[in-house]
């Protein structure tokens, strides 16, 4: 399941890339074969894709030992396969239906919340939060101030898919179960089921992303992506002194916008 094919072309065993090699492997270059890539299910590999997600809730280490793989053979850090973001709208779309049924929202709402979900709590905040991971790293993190070792912008990206799955399994998905029964009614158990989750939720995003940025070798003091750890802790306790119910804050902001 891993690949295996080498990159050609190294000179003098440096890691640097012939010119014609750098062409090939510009920004642009990826992209355009990236975006290309996405409209040919044949090419993609979602058993594969499959694995990872799996993987991202038991052993997330496993898959980022895999993008130092692709480093490895394909001289980049960030997916050349498009299956694992064509997999995620799926679970997109299925959880968000889910979401509409349980809100009881009609049919239009619950597009008006697809859209919602996918172009602005998926896309936008992961443009947003890997755009300033991006910079972040590159500017505070790297051991060396040197062009041959950057985070991809494209890598950050990643990881900010890789941790939004299990945040989106565990709130678009697993609460759904508890929400009209459980979460919003208005009693102590509700808010503590819900913020609960909350706390998984995010809890997991940071961890995973946490390793993502730990698993490159050119990073130094990656250990400070785990400090909102104690930000996110005093709010859960906060919020259960307060009675806060973000599940159902959350509910009535999406009735609100559709």
């Amino acid at each position: 399941m891993l690949p295996t094919t080498s990159v050609n072309s190294r000179s003098q065993g440096n890691g640097a890339l012939s010119p014609r090699d750098a062409a090939r492997h510009t920004a642009g270059a990826k992209r355009y074969k990236y975006l290309r890539r996405l409209f040919h299910f044949r090419q993609m590999d979602f058993e594969f894709a499959l694995w990872q997600m799996l993987y991202l809730f038991t052993s997330p280490q496993r898959v980022y030992r895999n993008f130092h793989y692709r480093k490895q053979t394909k001289d980049q850090w960030a997916r050349d396969d498009p299956a694992f973001l064509v997999l995620l709208s799926i679970w997109l779309c299925v959880s968000t239906v889910g979401f509409g049924f349980v809100l009881d929202l009609g049919f239009f709402e619950t597009i008006k919340l697809l859209l919602w979900v996918v172009f602005i709590d998926c896309v936008g905040v992961g443009l947003l939060i890997a755009t300033l991971m991006w910079f972040i790293s590159n500017k505070y993190l790297v051991k060396q101030q040197n062009r041959d070792y950057d985070v991809e912008w494209g890598y950050a990206f990643d990881v900010h898919l890789n941790a939004f799955y299990p945040l989106l399994v565990i709130l678009h998905f697993i609460q759904l179960f508890f929400i009209n029964y459980v979460i919003i009614s208005d009693s102590v158990i509700g808010y503590f089921v819900g913020n609960t989750l909350w706390l998984i939720a995010i809890g997991y995003y940071i961890y995973v992303t946490f390793l993502g940025y730990s698993a490159l070798p050119f990073l130094k003091n990656t250990a400070i992506l785990l400090y909102p750890f104690a930000l996110l802790i005093m709010l859960y306790l906060i919020s259960l002194a307060c009675g806060w119910n973000f599940t159902k804050m959350l509910c009535s902001f999406y009735k609100y916008r559709v």
